[in-house]
């Protein structure tokens, strides 16, 4: 039963990915995206990691999700409105800018020093996949970096989207 739980719950997430693709409206898709994270979520139930899948709806089915319809929302501009390039200057400091974090981006990598933590023996079911202490051990040692990495880049999509979608008198 298990398992024709797990094969029914895989192919409704592809469907919904397979979707994603090929809507023309960028909030169907995001709809559809928010199916296919329900969709891991209830993968993670049947995998026994409980926390995972509820950490899967509230993190991203939730918040960031809610976020990309935000974005979407401000994004979706009539089309017979005319762009106007406002200081078109500052598309020339974009490289040199870009150039500049990276060159900070190797900087901090080179110069960090990997923290010696205490090894803690595994203990039973304590220490199993999917539970609060090795997601919470695991993110603060080896996925430290790419976990701060993704901040950043929703961060610099939020700040994007809020420029992108500044009209003009506002």
């Amino acid at each position: 039963m298990e398992k024709v739980l797990f094969i029914v719950v895989a192919v409704l997430a592809v469907a919904s990915a397979l979707n994603i693709l090929l809507q023309r409206n960028p909030l169907y898709s995001a709809l559809s995206l928010i199916g296919t994270l329900a969709s891991l979520s209830a993968l993670y139930v049947t995998l026994h990691a409980q926390f995972l899948a509820a950490i899967q709806i509230v993190v991203y089915a939730g918040a960031i999700m809610v976020l990309f319809i935000f974005v979407i929302m401000l994004l979706n501009e009539p089309k017979d409105q005319p762009q106007i390039e406002k200081q078109k200057w500052l598309r020339y400091l974009a490289i040199p800018f870009a150039g500049l974090l990276i060159a900070e981006m190797f900087y901090v990598i080179r110069s960090v020093k990997p923290l010696a933590l205490p090894v803690i023996p595994a203990q039973g079911a304590e220490h199993a996949v999917g539970t609060v202490s090795s997601i919470g051990t695991a993110l603060f040692t080896d996925y430290l970096l790419p976990f701060e990495v993704t901040s950043v880049l929703i961060l610099m999509a939020v700040v994007g989207a809020m420029v992108l979608a500044r009209r003009e008198g506002d």
